[in-house]
């Protein structure tokens, strides 16, 4: 039995036998036209690729097997076995917290709860004493929240919201409050945040409706694949870098399993995606390689915001720039299977299209859709990261700081060599892929029998069909 390829909705195992050619109607040798396809000639433009030779199929088994098995061996050593235990600090993310709702809302004076004050300066030129002002002048809302979860489950507390708080509070409205045990009894609780698990939940179900609805069974292996990313990055890939284990190992290791596990669920085990997964491995080694380069060069920390700072105070042992250089190789992993399975499958088609084009004008052909793919893909990585770090850049944008100096700051910094970075890798995995792909498919002569399509030569109707 041969390889499993995954169709849009049928599993469709290709035969090691040779394929029968479509005889041509008579009056016709070989000019114009070609004959009525068969039924089972059909093809969509991701469909089964034409099996290439058993020696070609042990060479990339040769190079694949031991990688798989070193990949999950990696895993197998550095598996973590959940996150360590730490004493909460009670900052940021590293609070206690527990579910709450709204059960009631007033609308008070703010001077009488004393909820706005003006700076002991009387300055309101600056935006919090604007606030405070206003807070004095206006009314405020005292919410009665209780507790949903925990061991004070029914418990009471009042929370006011200012008028002007970026975050207003509705009756009946579930929220998220953080427990500081150490504080005093009406002091303990607060809202933090309100409760999005609906929404998030009811958003997710329509994209995995549309995928399915969309892509059938490659649809829904997808989603497969997509859950078992997030089970390597949540039971792997942070436990084990929060164990101390060194983050850049932990991120290749990581990635590549996602690679392997996702690029052959999705698009099945032939030697089209194992090219795509060869090319995906030496473009993230790439990406890793110049990444390592350039943070060191740039003399980049890694510890750039609040959120890094406190992850640096409760484990001082985590390498910092080496988790920025794990974030780029996995962030990269996402658009780089993209573009090497599209180059691997526009090389598959052009060659089943006409077998008799040479190594040379193949790549040539495929290259040109590479260069499509390049323009489109990096302008989208860049503006992905742009559109990220919108609020930063508008912040330097008020400062009135030139573009020199906002390039130097490590908070762009870090942006800058991100994108660029991986930018590089999606760039170089075009021409390699192409290349790879090319030389295994041209490895196989249009004559031999495994290496012709299993539906046909010609596809469409159109091409000449070679006399043999």
């Amino acid at each position: 039995m041969g390889p499993l390829i995954f169709c849009d909705d049928l599993l469709v195992t290709p035969s090691p036998q040779p394929p029968i050619e479509p005889t041509e109607p008579p009056g016709h040798t070989g000019h114009g036209h070609p004959g009525p396809e068969p039924a089972s000639s059909h093809s969509h433009g991701h469909g089964p690729a034409a099996p290439v030779s058993k020696h070609l199929r042990k060479v990339i088994a040769a190079v694949l097997i031991p990688f798989a098995a070193a990949v999950f061996v990696g895993m197998a050593v550095l598996w973590p076995g959940g996150a360590p235990d730490h004493e909460r600090s009670g900052v940021g993310f590293d609070r206690q917290t527990q579910q709450g709702v709204v059960t009631s809302l007033e609308q008070v004076d703010c001077k009488s709860v004393n909820a706005g004050q003006v700076p002991p300066t009387g300055d309101t030129s600056t935006p919090s004493g604007r606030e405070a002002l206003a807070a004095q002048t206006g009314e405020c809302k005292k919410a009665t929240v209780e507790v949903g979860t925990g061991p004070d489950k029914g418990r009471t507390f009042v929370e006011i919201v200012q008028p002007g708080a970026p975050r207003q509070l509705e009756d009946g409205q579930e929220v998220v409050v953080a427990y500081a045990p150490d504080a005093p009894r009406d002091l303990q609780y607060s809202v933090i945040d309100v409760n999005r698990k609906l929404p998030l939940a009811v958003l997710a179900g329509i994209f995995a409706v549309a995928v399915v609805v969309v892509g059938r069974m490659r649809g829904l292996f997808a989603l497969i694949a997509l859950v078992f990313s997030f089970g390597v990055l949540t039971l792997f890939i942070l436990p084990a870098i929060l164990q101390g284990s060194n983050p850049l190992l932990v991120a290749v290791i990581g990635a590549s399993a996602i690679m392997l596990i996702a690029l052959y669920m999705c698009h099945g085990l032939t030697a089209r995606t194992s090219v795509a997964v060869l090319g995906t491995l030496v473009s993230l080694l790439l990406i890793g390689l110049l990444g390592s380069v350039f943070i060191d060069w740039a003399f980049l920390s890694g510890n750039t915001d609040d959120n890094t700072g406190l992850i640096h105070g409760l484990y001082p042992e985590i390498d910092m720039s080496g988790l920025l250089l794990a974030g780029i190789i996995i962030g990269s992993l996402g658009v780089l299977d993209d573009v090497t399975v599209t180059q691997t499958s526009a090389v598959w088609e052009l060659h089943q299209a006409d077998p008799s084009m040479g190594r040379r004008a193949l790549y040539r052909a495929a290259i040109r859709i590479g260069r499509d793919h390049i323009a489109s893909v990096v302008n989208t990585l860049v503006l992905a990261y742009a559109g990220a770090a919108l609020p930063l850049l508008l912040l330097f944008s008020i400062a009135n700081n030139s573009m020199g100096s906002v390039a130097n700051s490590e908070l762009v910094a870090v942006e800058i060599v991100r994108t660029l970075v991986g930018s590089i890798g999606l760039v170089a995995s075009v021409p390699l892929t192409t290349a790879l792909a090319g030389l295994v498919v041209s490895a196989d002569r249009p004559g031999s029998p495994v290496a012709r399509p299993a539906s046909g030569a010609v596809r469409g109707g159109r091409g000449r069909r070679r006399k043999r």
